[in-house]
């Protein structure tokens, strides 16, 4: 697939999204965004593909919208191909994620962020709201009141008070941060493939459901999972006490 604004490359089970555009801090414009909702199609469409690690090369993840290169009429989430891949996405945030570029960490699924990074949504500051989903999965994921607090002030925060409101689940000297986010992909990538769909799925739109109902969904979710070779194998590789092979089935 020839991309210009994206790099895809599958290593075993892992497929990794890579932000090139280093010399524009990877803002992201049209071209980038239709790459993106490619890149997610040919994933998709990839059942050897199991976990999806996300990354951009350069100082700065993305230091959010290239506002001379947006199409007219974007979609309403431009993040969503992203958000909706079955496959779970870990982000591995190499630097700032403030705007879109945050917006864009926040359709992941796990983050890992390098020491010194910053993250926050500068639109008010502009006179603008967040329109890449910021206003919906910040406060989903941390909080009406902390995201209100930074939407609203349009101020930065630092990784450690990012790791500590759960925007980022941890921070790493940037050194070692793709080793880390390649670990954490590389043992979700081990886990039975459809179990991991599953889960995904369970959450996701489980919290968008009253109480009662999530717990349904779990429980027919579940019950599918109970007629797979997955789950037999799993079940034969506990009792042999040996490492199941997961063929997706």
């Amino acid at each position: 697939m020839p991309l210009r604004s994206l790099a895809l490359e599958k290593r075993g089970h892992i497929a990794y999204l890579t932000l090139k555009r280093p010399e524009k801090q990877n803002a992201i414009d049209g071209v980038l965004l239709r790459e993106m909702a490619d890149a997610c199609e040919a994933i998709g469409a990839d059942e050897a593909v199991r976990v999806v690690l996300l990354t951009a090369e350069g100082a700065a993840f993305c230091r959010g919208w290239d506002w001379e290169s947006l199409p007219e009429g974007a979609r309403a989430d431009p993040f969503g191909p992203l958000a909706e891949l079955s496959r779970p996405v870990v982000c591995a945030l190499n630097g700032d994620a403030v705007s879109a570029g945050l917006e864009l960490a926040l359709a992941c699924d796990v983050r890992i962020a390098a020491e010194g990074a910053r993250f926050g949504l500068p639109e008010a500051a502009m006179g603008l709201v967040p329109m890449g989903g910021g206003t919906q999965r910040l406060a989903r994921l941390v909080g009406r009141g902390k995201a209100l607090e930074m939407i609203l002030t349009a101020e930065p925060i630092d990784a450690q008070e990012a790791l500590s409101i759960g925007l980022v689940s941890e921070v790493v000297p940037r050194a070692e941060l793709m080793a880390r986010a390649e670990a954490i992909a590389g043992r979700i990538a081990e886990r039975g493939p459809l179990a991991v769909r599953y889960a995904k799925e369970a959450i996701q739109r489980g919290l968008e459901m009253p109480l009662e109902q999530a717990l349904r969904y779990e429980t027919d979710l579940t019950v599918i999972i109970q007629t797979t070779e997955d789950r037999a194998e799993g079940v034969r590789a506990f009792l042999e006490k040996r490492k199941p092979e997961f063929k997706g089935k």
